[in-house]
């Protein structure tokens, strides 16, 4: 799950109340179907910094709660809000995340693209947009392996 740290960050999720916010904003199809259908509570993520100086990796976060309507597609001063987006036809929705870990450093795009075991994955594919893509275990357990020990 991809934000841009001048929004919202690793840091900003840590210092959270209870270490939980809402991850909510999304406004692409084929990720708000990904949260709804896809995310279980206890899923784990991959916390990744994007349109940054340094993007890349910084931690993890926890799914804490299944996808719920994203209330801020109907306050009309949100920057996401729908006005087609009602709450008998809700459009968008939204999860809880839960501070898991912040790696010591971030792991950068450029180190990430030359590990064979992520030739495949999905973030790094050159043109993604998509905020929130799926990552497969072997993929899960590069990624930590260049974090090093929790």
């Amino acid at each position: 799950m991809k934000s841009e740290p001048d929004e919202f960050s690793i840091d900003a999720l840590k210092a959270s109340p209870r270490r939980t916010a809402t991850w909510d904003g999304v406004r692409n199809y084929q990720v708000r179907n990904m949260m709804r259908d896809e995310m279980r509570t206890g899923d784990l993520a991959l916390f990744y910094h994007s349109s940054c100086p340094q993007p890349g990796v910084a931690g993890v976060m926890q799914i804490s709660g299944k996808a719920f309507i994203d209330e801020s597609a109907f306050d009309p001063a949100s920057d996401y809000f729908d006005g087609k987006s009602t709450r008998d036809n809700p459009r968008w929705y939204a999860v809880k995340v839960r501070f898991e870990r912040k790696f010591d450093e971030i792991i950068p795009l450029e180190a990430l693209r030359t590990v064979p075991a992520l030739a495949d994955m999905l973030i790094l594919r050159r043109g993604n947009r998509l905020s929130v893509t799926p990552v497969t275990p072997a993929q899960w357990k590069a990624v930590l392996s260049l974090a090093g020990p929790a």
